[in-house]
């Protein structure tokens, strides 16, 4: 039989050999793996609790700008990447659902997770300027949140050197965003409110609302 990667293992320094190891414990998926990965990122976050679990093949940038609370489930191939010290919180009994990305994109920008929130699979969160989630909410899968857009006004200049409007983004408390819904930088939605799958906002929903379409709009009070 081959032994190539064998003997190549063998001819790693000490240092190398470590990398190694590490990584096939990050992306293992069995139980030794699991608990191996919660001892390893208590010591490199800026807090952890007690009953977290982290999943395989997970993707964390600058852990020290990083908060975790008890009993917080991250699902494989989660990116938890923070760009500044105002970093991610995520609080007691939030559940982080696979590849799941939350990013700050920025120094100053941050994220916050309240308790027992859900995160579905393939949800995107950007933090430009703020973003805050309420206790209770349940976001869908493969929701987009993105406190920031893009200036396109002059056409003689490259898009991406016009730069964008950033707002604070706020998800209030028991919230239910349907599957593949957007907001934008303009769209805060109100506590106890409902958007419908595949809408849009642009505009605040205004508390205990049903709202849903692209531009979203309010089509009953809840209750």
């Amino acid at each position: 039989m081959d032994k190539f990667f064998t003997n190549a293992f063998k001819n790693l320094s000490d240092e190398e050999k470590e990398d190694f190891y590490k990584t096939v414990f990050l992306m293992s998926s069995s139980p030794n793996a699991q608990q191996l990965r919660a001892e390893y990122y208590a010591k490199k976050f800026k807090k952890m609790g007690k009953n977290v679990i982290i999943g395989a093949n997970v993707k964390i940038e600058n852990p020290q700008y990083i908060s975790i609370g008890d009993n917080v489930l991250i699902g494989d191939d989660v990116s938890l990447i923070a760009k500044g010290e105002n970093g991610i919180t995520i609080a007691n009994g939030v559940m982080i659902k696979d590849k799941a990305y939350l990013t700050t994109e920025q120094r100053d920008g941050y994220i916050v997770i309240g308790e027992n929130a859900y995160i579905g699979s393939g949800t995107t969160l950007h933090g430009h300027a703020g973003l805050e989630i309420g206790d209770f909410s349940l976001l869908a899968q493969n929701i987009t949140i993105t406190p920031y857009s893009h200036i396109f006004d002059d056409p003689n200049t490259i898009i991406r050197k016009q730069g964008g409007h950033m707002e604070k983004v706020v998800i209030g408390r028991d919230c239910y965003l349907g599957m593949g819904v957007c907001v934008m930088y303009s769209g805060c939605v109100g506590d106890g409110s409902v958007v419908g799958a595949h809408s849009t906002v642009i505009k605040p929903i205004p508390p205990y609302s049903v709202a849903v379409g692209t531009p979203a709009k309010v089509i009953k009070k809840r209750g």
